[in-house]
């Protein structure tokens, strides 16, 4: 009796301890694993400001498509020019912060054979608008956005269905810190230099639709006319 009283005990303490392992410990909370993570303060902030964590925390726990973040330190941020964030508007900050979160789950192994350019929560990645891409060197991972290069410096987390990389910069996509074009100003009309006029004479008009000056024409008509008269004169006496 005492034999079988013993092997259900060890049949439930193993029963128990078989439960505590499979069951979760609660919902997956991005900002409590940077929290726990440390050095991470603007990323959670600028996480909740913009309700990205909430999105996160969300999807992760509503479906099973997994996700990737990559995850400046607060060093990372202090070496942008000052003012940088706050000069961003609402929606820039919200997809500067979907700029780091990738929809699907990357194990650092997989890196390796990843095509680029990804897709993140921010957008399209065509060329001028969110592209990021990743190449590696060994086991050292780089990403790359087409305005800075920031590497891979540790593993965060990672369940299998949630991985949370620290970068040493913040990835700052093109659409919103790329320097703009500049338009290239036309060439300055080339402006006709005005005659001289000859000395004593006024200056004339440099419009070519002024007037020309007949006074010289004018005078040698009056003087042909009055000869004309004379002549018509002898005529008549003689």
């Amino acid at each position: 009796m005492k034999h079988q009283i013993f092997i259900i005990f060890i049949i439930l303490q193993f029963s128990i301890l078989t439960l505590s392992q499979t069951t979760p410990s609660g919902p997956t909370n991005i900002t409590q694993i940077l929290e726990k993570a440390g050095q991470f303060t603007t990323l959670i902030r600028l996480m909740k400001v913009s309700q990205v964590s909430d999105q996160i925390n969300t999807q992760l726990n509503n479906s099973n498509q997994g996700m990737t973040v990559f995850a400046p330190t607060d060093n990372a941020f202090s070496s942008l020019k000052s003012g940088t964030i706050n000069s961003l508007s609402a929606q820039q900050q919200v997809q500067l912060v979907q700029f780091h979160v990738l929809p699907n789950f990357i194990s650092m192994s997989q890196f390796q054979t990843i095509s680029n350019p990804l897709r993140t929560q921010a957008g399209d990645a065509t060329p001028g608008d969110f592209p990021l891409n990743v190449t590696t060197s060994g086991n050292q991972v780089n990403v790359s956005t087409g305005v800075d290069d920031a590497t891979v410096s540790n593993t965060i987390y990672t369940d299998g269905q949630l991985a949370v990389y620290q970068v040493d910069k913040v990835l700052q996509p093109m659409s919103i810190f790329a320097a703009p074009s500049l338009a290239v100003a036309p060439a300055p009309a080339t402006l006709k230099p005005k005659s001289k006029s000859p000395a004593g004479l006024s200056p004339t008009s440099g419009n070519d639709d002024s007037p020309a000056d007949n006074s010289g024409v004018e005078k040698i008509a009056m003087h042909g006319t009055a000869v004309l008269v004379f002549g018509i004169s002898l005529f008549v006496l003689l």
